[in-house]
């Protein structure tokens, strides 16, 4: 029973020392001295703000991507332990005790050391040569793990391994997207090229329907479901996380907002869920641009005349406030009866109501007419109505219309419906134009009434935020009402999907302020390196850290491309000839290189011309990570099909050494501004300076 144990247990292992010399030097090279500076540099201040709000489970929007970056950078946080009390508000400040610097910096420096060996595993997938395999500089786990798939036997389908590297696919391709959206285009391409190749295997004549059927199943699972499927879960684990309120839930719905702890949740809680005539309500524009706000009454008037001589009704202003206030109360009052109480039992607000709209304050009825609004004469003039006797009868009933109900009876609902207001005399659509009024409308927003209206555009949509039953018939006691806080009871609880279609059009549609960076830079810069960010400049010595290439290798691989180009068109051109330069195996070779390689740069880099953001030398960093992986295969081309003699080969190899010995010439050069150490003087720092266009900073001081 115990014989296997007579015989000694031997486990042998084949260990690539290439790819752990490569490992050991990655790690060596981004993990050096990853504690210094101890101070913010560049981007932390802004990505450090999102890991402070993760430690305290605040909400927060970044347009900047996808959350699955910000939490793993949140992740290098919690495992240090840091509480997030840390005030990122310049590059520079000094970190204090609390921050666990080294710890946060870590799995950035990790994704970066990784790259290396990533790098020379995807060229020798690719099938080239273990040499030109080293000088592979960067690469991103989607594409190895596609090629290791991809070149894994024939018979080897549906194996475990064959499962495993499908699987490991659809994975990196979900965390590409959900770090960056930019890791879209990758995506794209490598369904792209699993379509291509899956094109191919329809051809085999050896595998019968069923298998095929099989292969295109387990290809959608991975390479679609399951991407989606993660993508899904990132967002659920970031609202998980972030339940608590904070100042950028702001720009979410009013549903949105009541979801969370705090804030708004603590002034709806225990709020009436069915509007009723007698209802006091405060509505909101659904649209939040150009900020969010109110429905908005007060006490002034609009001017007799505009300074374009243009004539109002000289009516009560209605605008949209963009603060909480008393003056955005409204009362829902039944056209029937004078009552401004809500009865027992409630008679509640339904989709196709007619109602009157009473300003809670001042009493007035929200109203529109045929005089034109004063910033868009094309639409009607809002106003509160006031009875001048100047021949201008009261036209305030308002039809609602809910535009998200789900039948025709649908009671309007407090905070969950968004509800359209026509306007019954004029057929006239209440909307935010978004214009800001002059002085004497207190620069509040404009609200008109959209003559021609179709369709549910969002500054047409309104919803109901707070809301309480009316019990005071009388207008001081009514005052009172209005003035005090809504009670607190339960609360009001969007569904995951709901909340994760409302953040995720936010992040696509929210813009940041157009200000011009210091360190911006146009697409075309990055070609050439005509631009460099300054990180970090040490407080009192000249020692500081910039984002600068490796001029060598940048060169390279623009030289890359383009030989590889204009190698191909020839190539292209021969063979229309009928004339056969390489082997077929080595065309079809160079094709998939080109198409992994090329086509990599393209998706990666050509969108940003269509891009009105602020753009920086990073963004660039993936499309030269596809740019990169051409220099060693072109290199091995040419070695292996243009240099036919002994003495060119010999010759081409000595090239090829020195041309990694400038690299490295490179690298050594610049290592004290890619460090940040040592300090260099004036004139060292001068002599770095190999292109005009480059910012190194240089103290008054120096000499």
């Amino acid at each position: 029973m115990l014989s296997f144990l007579k015989q000694p247990i031997v486990v042998t292992a084949e260990i690539n020392l290439n790819l752990v010399v490569l490992t050991v030097l990655g790690l060596l090279s981004r993990l050096w001295g990853l504690s210094y500076p101890r101070a913010v540099v560049f981007d932390e201040v802004y990505y450090g703000q999102f890991v402070s709000l993760y430690m305290k489970r605040i909400f927060f929007v970044d347009d900047s991507g996808p959350p699955l970056g910000h939490m793993l950078l949140a992740l290098g946080g919690y495992l240090g332990g840091f509480d997030g009390n840390f005030l990122w508000n310049r590059i520079g400040a000094e970190y204090t005790t609390n921050v666990p610097v080294w710890s946060l910096r870590l799995l950035p420096a990790l994704a970066g050391a990784l790259c290396v060996p990533l790098a020379y595993q995807i060229v020798v997938e690719m099938h080239f040569c273990h040499c030109a395999a080293l000088g592979a500089a960067l690469l991103i786990l989607l594409v190895l793990s596609y090629l290791k798939f991809y070149n894994l036997p024939r018979n080897s389908s549906f194996s475990g391994c064959w499962w495993f590297w499908l699987l490991l696919t659809g994975a990196a391709c979900s965390c590409a997207v959900g770090v960056k959206y930019m890791g879209l285009f990758t995506y794209l391409l490598l369904l792209a090229l699993a379509g291509l190749h899956f094109w191919h295997l329809i051809g085999d004549q050896s595998l019968s329907n069923v298998s095929l059927i099989c292969h295109f199943l387990a290809r959608g699972l991975a390479l679609l479901l399951i991407p989606v499927a993660m993508y899904l879960s990132f967002f659920y684990l970031h609202l998980t996380l972030l339940y608590r309120s904070g100042p950028h839930d702001q720009i979410m719905s009013s549903a949105f907002q009541a979801s969370l702890e705090g804030g708004l949740a603590r002034i709806t809680q225990g709020q009436p869920l069915e509007v009723a005539y007698g209802s006091q309500i405060t509505l909101r524009n659904v649209l939040g641009k150009p900020m969010q706000c109110w429905l908005h009454s007060h006490t002034s008037t609009y001017p007799i005349r505009y300074e374009n001589g243009r004539g109002s009704s000289h009516q009560q202003q209605v605008t949209c406030y963009p603060f909480k206030d008393v003056n955005n109360w409204w009362i829902v009052k039944d056209p029937g009866m004078q009552q401004l109480v809500v009865s027992n039992p409630p008679r509640p607000v339904r989709h196709g109501h007619i109602v009157q709209l009473v300003h809670g304050i001042t009493t007035r009825y929200l109203n529109t007419h045929d005089v034109a609004a004063p910033l868009s004469p094309h639409s009607q003039e809002v106003s509160c109505y006031i009875d001048y006797n100047i021949s201008m009868p009261a036209q305030n009933l308002w039809r609602v219309e809910i535009v998200n109900r789900e039948s025709d009876s649908e009671v309007w609902k407090t905070i969950l419906s968004e509800v359209r207001f026509v306007h019954l005399n004029t057929s006239a659509v209440l909307k935010l134009s978004g214009a800001s009024l002059p002085e004497w409308g207190f620069r509040q927003l404009e609200v008109v009434g959209e003559k021609l209206s179709k369709g549910y555009h969002q500054s047409m949509l309104w919803n109901v935020e707070e809301h309480r039953y009316g019990k005071s018939q009388e207008q001081k006691e009514r005052e009172v009402e209005l003035h005090s806080p809504t009670q607190m009871d339960i609360s009001k609880n969007l569904s995951f999907m709901a909340k994760f279609t409302e953040l995720q059009w936010k992040i696509l549609t929210l813009k940041s302020e157009d200000t011009e960076h210091k360190y911006s830079s146009s697409a075309l810069d990055w070609i050439t390196m005509d631009t460099n960010i300054a990180y970090w400049l040490h407080p009192t010595s000249a020692a500081q850290i910039h984002l600068l290439g490796n001029v060598v290798t940048w060169t390279s691989a623009n030289l890359a491309a383009l030989l590889y180009t204009c190698l191909s068109l020839w190539y292209l051109v021969r063979r229309r000839r009928q004339i056969y330069d390489i082997p077929e195996d080595a065309w079809q070779l160079w094709l998939a290189a080109g198409g992994i390689s090329v086509g990599g740069w393209a998706v990666n880099y050509l969108p940003f011309f269509l891009m009105e953001k602020t753009l920086f030398l990073y963004h660039y960093l993936p499309a030269l990570t596809f740019q990169i992986l051409l220099i060693p295969i072109v290199l091995q081309h040419l070695s292996d099909h243009l240099c036919r003699s002994l003495l060119l080969k010999s010759m081409f190899s000595g090239l090829t050494i020195a041309w990694f010995s400038s690299v490295y010439f490179a690298y050594c050069t610049f290592s004290p501004v890619t460090y940040g150490w040592p300090s260099l003087s004036a004139g060292e720092l001068r002599a770095l300076r190999w292109k005009d266009s480059w910012n190194i900073l240089l103290r008054k001081q120096q000499p």
